[in-house]
């Protein structure tokens, strides 16, 4: 086990936090500026896995293994998400609709 105290790990974290924050923010400017609903919705589901990212990370700050059954239910969640959206899309298509009309 790493001491808790070891500057090797402390660099590490602070530098997966740095990353972590600028992956959302990445996402988040994506995600409001679209342009097109597809974008849009690929730029939550990436931001659902910095999420999970995120409490994978936290889990490992504070030492609680409990956070990472969190992320394992976020994870199934955005999934889930991902793939109710594509099969919105493609009833879309079938009905005659292209994702033209899809966006705003």
């Amino acid at each position: 086990m790493i001491e808790s105290g070891s500057e090797i790990v402390g660099g590490g974290l602070l530098i997966a936090g740095f990353l972590l924050f600028g992956g959302a923010a990445c996402g988040l400017l994506r995600l409001l500026r679209g342009p097109y609903l597809v974008d849009r919705v690929v730029a939550l589901d990436f931001l659902s896995f910095v999420a999970v990212a995120f409490i994978c990370f936290m889990a490992i700050v504070f030492r609680q293994e409990r956070y990472l059954d969190v992320a394992i239910i976020l994870a199934l969640l955005a999934f889930l998400a991902t793939v109710a959206f594509a099969r919105y899309t493609e009833r879309r298509k079938e009905q005659g609709a292209g994702l033209e009309e899809l966006d705003d």
